[in-house]
């Protein structure tokens, strides 16, 4: 029997069915707004977790792995901020931040430790519904993490990363320390090493939605993150650039144990 080919119709569908079926964590210390968001996300199609708090998402990471966590900033204990930061020095799972209306500085902080999206209290289920398909498209839409799990240091060229501290080490020993725009920049290549990845997959990948907040381009980010890893910055070798296409990382990337 002779195949027929896919229509871009089928492809649509084939997207949108996995993206139902995408397993969802709600991570939030009020129940009733935890058990709406997962009865709503069940009835279209989500598999939904919940979990009360930083020790309850941890049990459950240990148990399962959630495609995308809907995480609470304002919790007892661990609170949101702190989850996300330790959530992505190991994981890329992707986070949308809940967040109160006023708190415009933890809506940047969190976005700035990688959550993937925020939205505000009070909202409606649907908006929420909206951002969870569109982080899970734009996701599937990246090239893969070739660097499987991530490790606490990473080795390429002449340089060690050391994820948790978010410094760079020197053949010397000596350490050259990070903003947290170049460890983002620098983790989303080093992650896809001789991917090329265009200038707007990069600031959704290290910004996310809210890539305005940031006044500098990716350009820009990528200027000064050379000036500190590559021997010639004017020429250089580790981060390559694509005319009309972006940027690649060039090396191989060594996890070490």
């Amino acid at each position: 029997m002779q195949a027929t080919a896919a229509t871009d119709q089928d492809i649509l569908d084939i997207v949108s069915d996995m993206e139902a079926r995408a397993h969802i964590a709600v991570v939030d210390d009020h129940r009733d707004i935890r058990e709406l968001v997962s009865r709503y996300l069940g009835e279209h199609g989500y598999r939904v977790s919940q979990a009360d708090s930083a020790a309850a998402l941890k049990k459950l990471l240990q148990q399962s792995a959630p495609d995308l966590i809907v995480l609470d900033i304002m919790m007892p204990g661990e609170d949101g901020l702190s989850i996300c930061r330790n959530l992505r020095a190991t994981s890329e799972i992707s986070i949308i931040l809940l967040t109160a209306m006023t708190e415009e500085t933890d809506r940047i902080v969190g976005i700035e430790m990688g959550a993937d999206d925020y939205i505000t209290k009070p909202f409606n289920p649907r908006e929420l519904l909206a951002r969870i398909k569109s982080v899970l498209r734009r996701v599937n839409s990246f090239p893969p993490n070739r660097g499987g799990p991530r490790s606490k240091m990473l080795k390429f060229d002449r340089w060690t990363l050391d994820v948790g501290r978010r410094e760079l080490i020197d053949i010397e020993g000596v350490a050259v320390p990070l903003s947290a725009a170049e460890f983002r920049l620098l983790s989303v290549l080093i992650e896809r090493p001789r991917y090329v990845l265009t200038r707007e997959q990069l600031l959704d990948l290290t910004a996310g939605r809210a890539a305005d907040v940031f006044d500098r381009s990716i350009d820009n980010q990528v200027s000064r993150l050379r000036r500190k890893i590559e021997t010639d910055p004017k020429n250089p070798t580790l981060i390559k650039t694509h005319y009309a296409g972006g940027y690649s990382f060039s090396v191989d990337v060594e996890p070490i144990e």
